[in-house]
């Protein structure tokens, strides 16, 4: 889930992300980008019809169509990121307090990019569970 995102190529990046790991992609308005299907041909995303998106006037909108959302799950989680010069609302973060998960890094770093952070936190997520509906393909892979 993000919540207000501002830069497009950070939506971007966040999209082919759930594209490759078949993650659905919840957007809560406003959107600092037009996602309109001209809009996202427009800037060559062809992964786009890989994602399933949503999205939701507000975080009240999203719980009020996803309660479980709000839920204790960490199988079948819900990863909610905030907006790129903000981060998540303060009301969020201290009513979901126990759930917040801080990336670690140098003080003087200040903070990781959006779609790093993304990425990140989603195949942790799916490690946990298995890499559910992934698949080991590749030279690698074996």
């Amino acid at each position: 889930v993000l919540v207000e995102p501002e830069i497009p190529q950070n939506c971007g990046n966040i999209a082919r992300t759930c594209a490759a790991t078949g993650s659905r992609l919840h957007l809560i308005r406003p959107l600092g980008f037009d996602i309109s299907d001209r809009a996202v041909k427009r800037a060559g995303l062809d992964y786009w019809h890989l994602v399933q998106v949503q999205d939701y006037e507000s975080l009240p909108d999203l719980f009020a169509q996803h309660p479980e959302a709000g839920e204790e799950l960490w199988p079948d989680s819900w990863l909610f990121f905030g907006k790129e010069t903000a981060g998540l609302p303060e009301w969020f973060r201290t009513a979901h307090r126990e759930r917040c998960i801080r990336l670690p890094m140098r003080r003087e770093a200040r903070s990781l990019n959006l779609s790093n952070s993304v990425a990140i936190l989603t195949y942790e997520a799916l490690r946990q569970n298995g890499f559910p509906g992934l698949t080991g393909t590749g030279e690698m892979a074996e």
